[in-house]
């Protein structure tokens, strides 16, 4: 399971899903108790109404879609030229347990110095893995 390149891809697929049932396990209620009637929701603005530990956790599933995309794309890369040593695969991971910490920061706390901080480390984490792909392009 650690061995491989593409099982940090997994699990980061796993956790987006569980925040996706979090979501909507969070989201359906808040918006029953708001009077949101998803049918005659024009906008998105009316879910500003739903309270803010709800929108948190939205957000996060949000977040999961953005600077992740790079995350897949190094992983996939690593994996298909070949640069899938311990290392990289130690990164990948490392890269998935930031995330996992980032969005439960996001979730149960936000605190935003402490998420900036997160998510900081992860973009070091790519830079890392980016910087050794290039460097075994041009050796």
């Amino acid at each position: 399971m650690f061995q491989s390149m593409m099982t940090p891809i997994l699990a980061l697929v796993c956790w987006t899903l569980i925040m996706w049932v979090w979501m909507y396990a969070t989201r359906i209620p808040a918006m029953r108790k708001a009077g949101i009637d998803p049918a005659t929701a024009k906008d998105k603005s009316v879910m500003d109404r739903l309270p803010i530990e709800v929108r948190r956790i939205a957000d996060n599933y949000n977040h999961l879609h953005e600077q992740p995309v790079i995350f897949y794309a190094l992983v996939l890369y690593s994996h298909l030229v070949g640069v899938s040593d311990e290392f990289n695969i130690m990164l990948a991971w490392a890269y998935v347990l930031i995330r996992v910490i980032h969005s439960l920061i996001q979730c149960l706390w936000n605190f935003i110095p402490m998420r900036f901080l997160v998510f900081c480390l992860g973009s070091i984490v790519l830079v890392i893995m980016a910087v050794r792909n290039v460097m075994a392009v041009l050796a």
